[in-house]
């Protein structure tokens, strides 16, 4: 077993355990996704009537997004771990070390990827018991998750790399809320594209949430075009790829400037 396969496994062992210890966390960044799930899905329910829509109930559209939208905001705090272990010294050992830069990389995205996973799962049940179906059945869940998961690692991994470069709590959520907001809303996360302007319309189509979104929700519909998901899922593997990439070069660079 090569020496960066037994430093990830290690790395990931140690922050799964921290999450362990603190299960409140992950449950309290559940809050807001519900709010605009459960508050969102009844009050805008008609919405589904208008025409354009052509999306069934509004509440199976819906949740999907909210899911993507939650695995976006949350890997976006990733980075704020990175950040506490600069200001406390302990990045400072561990760059001293024999740890691999793509170890340390490996180890965040796994963490990330679980989190994500328990996350969806926890807000499609809750959709289910609000009204939400979910005609694909399990190969659509899975599908769905996938999709989360690697926009999850892209994000991610992006606010890693932000966070090795500034260092500096406030400004990386600052940098966080600039680009998960504005990304949300430029999606179809919670309106049907037939109704988006045309402008938005035309910037979702470059928007790696929407990617994830009408993938997610592709995914768990009765007639599923699987090209559409591999083909969606194919680009938001490449954006992950890359932002692991940065990521990579980040530590390397922080070790080359001690």
């Amino acid at each position: 077993m090569s020496a960066a396969v037994v430093q990830t496994r290690l790395l990931t062992v140690r922050s799964l355990r921290r999450l362990s210890r603190q299960p409140a966390l992950l449950m309290f960044t559940l809050v807001q996704p519900l709010v605009w799930l459960l508050l969102f899905g009844a009050l805008f329910q008609r919405i589904s009537a208008l025409p354009g829509f052509a999306a069934g109930r509004y509440l199976d559209y819906l949740t999907p997004g909210i899911v993507v939208m939650t695995a976006m905001s949350t890997a976006g705090w990733s980075g704020t771990s990175i950040v506490e272990d600069l200001d406390r010294g302990v990045m400072d050992r561990t760059l001293t070390s024999s740890v691999r830069s793509t170890a340390l990389t490996a180890a965040s995205l796994i963490h990330q990827g679980v989190v994500t996973v328990v996350q969806s799962l926890i807000l499609l049940g809750i959709g289910l018991v609000a009204g939400a179906r979910y005609p694909a059945g399990w190969p659509g869940v899975l599908a769905l998750l996938a999709c989360t998961v690697l926009l999850g690692w892209a994000f991610a991994a992006l606010s890693d790399a932000i966070a090795l470069a500034v260092g500096d709590q406030a400004a990386l959520i600052a940098v966080s809320q600039f680009l998960t907001l504005p990304l949300t809303f430029l999606s179809t996360i919670m309106i049907a594209p037939g109704l988006l302007p045309g402008w938005v319309a035309t910037a979702a189509r470059y928007n790696p949430v929407d990617w994830a979104a009408r993938a997610a929700r592709e995914s768990l519909t009765s007639r599923t075009d699987w090209t559409f998901v591999l083909e969606r899922g194919a680009l938001l593997a490449a954006l992950a790829a890359a932002c692991a990439a940065l990521t990579v070069t980040a530590y390397r660079a922080r070790r080359r400037g001690r």
